[in-house]
C-alpha cells in the first residue's frame, strides 16, 4: 500500500525524521512536502504553519543555535540544494533527553525532513559549495524574543562535521552557554 511519507521517531521525543514518498522517472520527480491531514494521521500532530522561511548559505556557514523564548516555534525543515548537518538541542528542563542533541544529514538528493518541535534550538552547517535551506514556522518570527545557545559549548559536545572554523553571524559567534541560557520549563 502506498503511504505519503515514512515518520521515523528519533532518540529524543517529539522529534521525528519524515522520509517522503518520492515518483521520479526519466522527467525527474514528484513529492508532496508537506500535506497537513497526512502528516497529522501519520505523526498525531496537529499544528498551523503560519510562516515559511528560504536561506542560502555556503559552504561551512553554521547558523544556529537558535530559538524563541517566548512565541516558541515548531519547524518543519528541509534542504531543496546541497546538504546540511541539521542539529537539533532539548532544551526543555522537564524533558529526560534536557541537553541532548541530535544531527541528521539533510540534503536535496536524500529529500529528508525533520520535524522539531517547540522547545528546541536549532542549527545547520553547510556540507555543500551551498545549500538552499526551507522551513516551515508554528509562530512568527519575533527578533525580541530570540536566543542563541553557543555552537560550541563544551556540555552540549556537537560533533560537527567542520572543515575548518566555521562561518558565523556575529550573534551566533556571541552566543549563550546551555548553563546561563533561558530555556523552557
Amino acid at each position: 500500500m502506498w503511504a505519503p511519507m515514512k515518520i521515523t521517531p528519533t532518540a529524543i521525543a517529539d522529534v521525528l525524521l519524515i522520509e517522503p514518498s518520492v515518483f521520479g522517472d526519466e522527467r525527474g520527480f514528484f513529492f508532496e512536502s508537506f500535506n497537513e491531514r497526512v502528516f497529522a494521521e501519520a505523526s498525531g500532530i496537529t499544528m498551523k504553519f503560519v510562516q515559511d522561511n528560504h536561506s542560502r548559505s555556503v559552504r561551512n556557514t553554521l547558523r544556529g543555535l537558535h530559538y524563541q523564548i517566548k512565541q516558541p516555534q515548531g519547524k518543519l525543515v528541509r534542504v531543496v540544494t546541497g546538504e546540511v548537518y541539521d542539529v537539533v538541542v532539548d532544551i526543555r528542563r522537564s524533558s529526560p533527553s534536557f541537553g541532548k542533541w541530535l544531527g541528521h544529514r539533510l540534503s536535496a538528493e536524500n529529500k529528508m525532513m525533520v520535524w522539531i518541535p517547540p522547545g528546541f534550538a536549532h542549527g545547520f552547517v553547510v556540507l555543500s559549495d551551498s545549500a538552499d535551506f526551507l522551513y516551515k514556522t508554528t509562530d512568527y518570527w519575533a527578533p525580541q524574543h530570540e536566543r542563541t545557545l553557543l555552537w560550541n559549548d563544551p556540555e552540549l559536545a556537537i560533533a560537527w562535521p567542520l572543515a575548518g572554523e566555521p562561518i558565523l553571524a556575529a550573534k551566533d559567534r556571541a552566543g549563550t552557554p546551555l548553563a546561563a541560557a533561558e530555556v523552557f520549563d
